[in-house]
């Protein structure tokens, strides 16, 4: 790869203005300024680089901090040192990516990762490269995934911006490109196409035509990706504030039919009626509402990745289970069993830990009980048992299901969200008068042996599994109506 593709214009030089912007930014930070000497002392260079400068000149131009938490800086030194620059500075080092000449070190209480310049080249059977040290910080950027990225100011004493590939001028226009071309650049390191869409959502970049071209020609090349870094990029996508556009970029340039393709499947045809809604966008409107129920909840954890995973994948089971009825309807009978266990199998082969693709499975299953509710007609018994069923994602399925309502029809909204206050109101007066967070039988293993005259087996806990069925039918049971009904279920089961 050439550090400047000659179809390229050469980028305009950083203006002086900006310079001074980002000098301004490296002297507010003692580390860097400590580092930038030590290093000059030592005869080597060292540059801020990377992420840092971008997110430096990002929250520059918000007005907020300059220097973000986490620092990236490439030096010209080899990585041992690096160790003997920090040797008595550092409050501890890692050299955990010292193969690929990555020292990193907590100096003050801030993480600092330092990298040798490189100039690797890949394989392309993998993502790995074969690691090379480089000669020069232009030869260093040009192998970074996008120019936005490919941006290094000078820790020495000049503070010197080198932007060669117009990064500055592309986070201006809020426009996604490579250093170098895109195909090349992807086909290196495939990780990077699942970045640009990551980037959509963190930043509002809009990829160039060449990275969208490149994109939807080597998305297969994602294959060789293991599922873990593809399910890290994804997740950093999804619990982005408003990830929509990432996820359209994701599905339309084809990434999504290697990485999540029952996504791509709800891109269904809408049928001549019209009687169906577009369950792809609808999907995605449930993800929005529900971000925004999530962010309006301060008892709520946000980002919540189950909430967000269960909101773009309620439906999945849909395709699978669609049916032309007549008159022009279409049916998706069952879609919600079937959707729990296309979310454990995919979430699984991302290698999503078992809490959440359990949690996520849950929601997906739950989500259309709510729908038997009709008018307010269930029974204490339901609510109990909705309530049971859910468990601790309780918070989470009432803002699921109140996202599943997309209709343009005012008035329906309206009597959806009532009919679920209704819900949650009788869940309040339920919970008020019993312990709804736990329900469990009125009588104990132990009481139950006693009563049946039984030692620990499998009968005890059939015995347990209908009390606490009884518990949830009616409610809680005085002691001696819990005894008479367990005789009497248990003289039947003899009987």
């Amino acid at each position: 790869m050439s550090a400047t593709p000659p179809s390229r214009p050469e980028p305009e030089p950083v203006p002086p203005a900006v310079q001074e912007t980002v000098r301004k930014l490296v002297d507010v930070s003692p580390v860097l300024i400590e580092l930038g000497q030590r290093f000059a002392a030592a005869g080597f260079e060292a540059h801020l680089v990377g992420g840092s400068v971008r997110d430096a000149l990002l929250a520059a131009a918000a007005g907020g901090p300059g220097v973000p938490g986490d620092l990236d800086v490439t030096t010209d030194a080899r990585p041992e040192q690096v160790l003997e620059v920090l040797r008595g500075r550092a409050r501890s080092t890692w050299n955990t990516g010292i193969a690929f000449g990555t020292v990193g070190a907590d100096l003050g209480g801030m993480r600092v990762e330092i990298t040798t310049f490189r100039a690797d080249r890949y394989d392309r059977t993998s993502r790995n490269p074969e690691v090379a040290w480089g000669n020069s910080l232009t030869d260093d950027l040009a192998r970074r995934d996008f120019t936005v990225n490919a941006m290094a100011v000078s820790l020495g004493p000049d503070r010197a911006v080198t932007d060669p590939f117009g990064g500055l001028g592309d986070l201006l226009a809020k426009r996604l490109r490579t250093p170098g071309p895109a195909v090349e650049s992807f086909a290196d390191d495939p990780l990077r196409m699942l970045r640009a869409v990551r980037f959509v959502a963190q930043i509002g970049l809009a990829p160039d035509e060449e990275v969208l071209a490149a994109m939807s020609s080597l998305a297969g090349e994602l294959a060789r990706i293991t599922p873990e870094r593809v399910q890290a990029e994804l997740s950093k996508t999804l619990l982005q504030d408003a990830p929509r556009a990432a996820l359209e970029l994701f599905t339309s340039t084809g990434l999504a039919d290697v990485v999540l393709p029952e996504l791509s499947a709800l891109r269904m045809e809408i049928d001549e009626h019209h009687q169906h809604k577009d369950v792809y966008a609808h999907s995605l409107t449930v993800l929005d509402q529900a971000i925004a129920l999530e962010q309006a909840d301060p008892e709520a954890g946000s980002p919540d990745l189950v909430l967000r995973l269960a909101a773009l994948l309620h439906d999945i089971g849909k395709p699978a289970t669609r049916r032309h009825e007549p008159r022009g309807r279409v049916s998706f009978h069952h879609h919600e069993v079937v959707g729990a266990k296309l979310v454990r199998k995919r979430l699984t082969a991302l290698r999503y830990p078992k809490d959440v693709i359990e949690a996520v499975a849950r929601l997906t299953f739950l989500h259309l009980r709510f729908h038997g509710y009709g008018d307010g007609q269930w029974t204490d018994s339901a609510v109990r048992r909705y309530v049971t069923d859910a468990g601790d994602l309780l918070p989470r399925l009432h803002k699921l299901v109140r996202s599943d309502s997309t209709t343009r029809n005012k008035r329906r909204a309206a009597a959806l969200s009532a009919t679920y206050d209704s819900l949650e109101q009788r869940i309040a007066e339920l919970a008020a008068q019993e312990d709804l967070a736990r329900v469990r039988p009125d009588l104990d293993g132990n009481a139950i042996m006693e009563l049946l005259g039984l030692g620990p087996g499998p009968e005890v806990g059939a015995a347990w599994r209908f009390l606490k069925d009884l518990r949830l039918e009616r409610g809680p049971l005085e002691r001696d109506e819990a005894e008479a009904a367990l005789r009497a279920w248990w003289a039947a089961r003899q009987g």
